[in-house]
């Protein structure tokens, strides 16, 4: 890697942009890494180049740039940050000492795992460049674990599916994700990973990419004719997206018939929906498998439509429709969201996630705790559910309408009775599915909730609001026994029980 890919990869994308402080700071960093050799026995400073690399593919702008390349002087030279300061200004300064005081994040110990889990969410609320950073290094790292002993391969492995990949799925950054996961895949399941591999790049690649030609032949046609401008990529799954996915279903390699899509990129939002109409009177659309996330958006920002169709010889086919802009931001996320409609006006628009995690920090004083609460109130894969006026609520898979209830309003939720779910009744424990219409019965006069929704409730503010109405009610002794109840409710007998105690006391 030099330093002159990097300035091109930059000036690609920033064309106007004065690119000589990116020089600058590789000569600054070359020197202060002077001397310093890797385990891959590389130049130290190949590491600061990859980093920086890897942010400018993903748009970044160019502090951020110029940071990934010297994000490691400060704790691996004899130059500090002041000199950092002094030499590239505050914003750099800020950034720099973020990743500083991010430290390395490794297992030393449960607690210790905590904390540092803990400080990597503080340092993404306070500026989400800092973590950008921080996954382009990781990401680096990970190429060159073959270098390091079996135990630290293991447990930087697991660290990464445990931290950074959900993280990397909030910011959106896809093209990080796929690739980390894959080659965590590959050393913490070397045999499966092998295996898959051979399936994966052997046996089918060949057949796949015939079919694909044979798709994309037929609605290049049909694209042309409708005067839309376009560009077909066929897009495989990753091995670990499909290893998952086999052990998620029990199924074997072969009977996993989604292991590509088909992305179609054109001009603009007009013509994704005119691409989708020709798809549809080409192949039979699959029931149920449409989804529009261009007027309706992933909470991370994704946008695109996809759609299921019986494709040549009956095959199932996923298509996804997007512009070249959505291209970008779906495989770089929130950088490339920023490039697109201005870093400066958009940056400091903390996405709606930042806040969950601030509002956790400020309410929840143990580490346990909170990273319990973010890894379920924030890092859950999140459904969408309707109002019958059609209002979409975003909630974590396995929500229940009790907390779709209190998502809406705590009197809903402490007043609610029943509910419907698309139009048929459904119990307050059920668990909701993705494109739900929910409907929530109340009963005015209700004046609050059972006490054992706590048992099965997802969400922290159902939980939070359950627990506050016991607190003030004239049973609030029975707060003390809302924890130990178990997921399914075996606890209910006892429960009710301690409570006709306090009652009579």
């Amino acid at each position: 890697m030099t330093i002159e890919q990097i300035i091109e990869k930059v000036a690609e994308d920033n064309p106007k942009t004065d690119l000589g402080i990116l020089k600058k700071a590789y000569n600054f960093a070359k020197k202060a890494h002077e001397g310093q050799i890797r385990k891959s026995e590389e130049p130290y400073i190949q590491h600061s180049l990859h980093t920086a690399f890897g942010l400018a593919q993903m748009k970044a702008d160019l502090n951020t740039v110029v940071a990934g390349i010297l994000h490691d002087v400060p704790e691996d030279t004899r130059y500090t940050l002041t000199d950092i300061e002094n030499n590239f200004g505050k914003e750099i300064y800020n950034l720099v000492k973020g990743i500083t005081k991010l430290g390395k994040i490794k297992y030393r110990g449960i607690e210790r795992y905590r904390k540092n889990l803990r400080k990597m969410f503080l340092a993404m609320a306070q500026d989400i460049r800092i973590i950008m950073i921080k996954f382009c290094d990781r990401l680096h790292n990970l190429r060159t674990l073959e270098n390091l002993s079996e135990e630290k391969q293991q447990r930087i492995t697991k660290e990464t599916l445990e931290i950074y990949v959900p993280v990397a799925e909030l910011l959106g950054i896809w093209h990080l994700k796929w690739q980390m996961e894959d080659i965590c895949f590959k050393y913490l399941y070397p045999e499966a990973f092998k295996k898959m591999e051979y399936k994966y790049e052997i046996e089918k690649k060949m057949e796949r990419s015939q079919f694909i030609q044979k798709i994309k032949n037929g609605l290049g046609k049909e694209l042309k004719e409708a005067e839309i401008e376009y560009r077909i990529e066929g897009r495989f799954k990753h091995l670990y997206s499909i290893h998952l996915k086999m052990q998620k279903k029990q199924r074997e390699f072969d009977e996993i018939h989604d292991v590509f899509a088909l992305r179609v990129v054109v001009n603009n939002v007009s013509d994704c929906y005119k691409t989708l109409g020709i798809i549809h009177s080409v192949w039979k659309p699959k029931l149920g498998r449409f989804k529009d996330y261009v007027a309706m958006p992933k909470p991370n920002g994704y946008r695109s439509l996809h759609t299921t169709v019986f494709g040549p010889e009956g095959k199932s086919v996923e298509f996804q429709i997007r512009t070249e802009g959505m291209n970008d931001e779906a495989l770089y996320g929130i950088a490339a969201h920023w490039h697109y409609k201005g870093y400066e006006k958009n940056a400091k628009k903390q996405p709606k996630w930042v806040n969950e995690i601030m509002e956790i920090q400020r309410q929840i004083r143990s580490t346990k705790d909170f990273i319990k609460d973010i890894k379920f109130n924030v890092f859950q894969h999140r459904i969408f559910v309707f109002t019958p006026k059609g209002d979409v609520f975003e909630l974590p898979e396995e929500a229940t309408p009790i907390d779709f209830a209190y998502l809406i309003h705590t009197d809903i939720g402490n007043k609610s009775v029943g509910a419907k779910v698309n139009e048929q009744i459904a119990s307050l424990d059920y668990e909701l599915k993705d494109g739900d219409m929910v409907e929530i019965m109340i009963d005015k006069n209700r004046k609050g909730p059972n006490y054992t929704w706590i048992n099965f409730v997802k969400t922290k503010r159902a939980r939070e609001k359950i627990k506050q109405y016991a607190r003030k009610s004239p049973l609030r002794g029975l707060t003390k026994f809302i924890p130990k109840f178990d997921a399914k409710g075996k606890a209910k007998a006892k429960a009710q029980a301690q409570a006709k105690k306090i009652k009579r006391k």
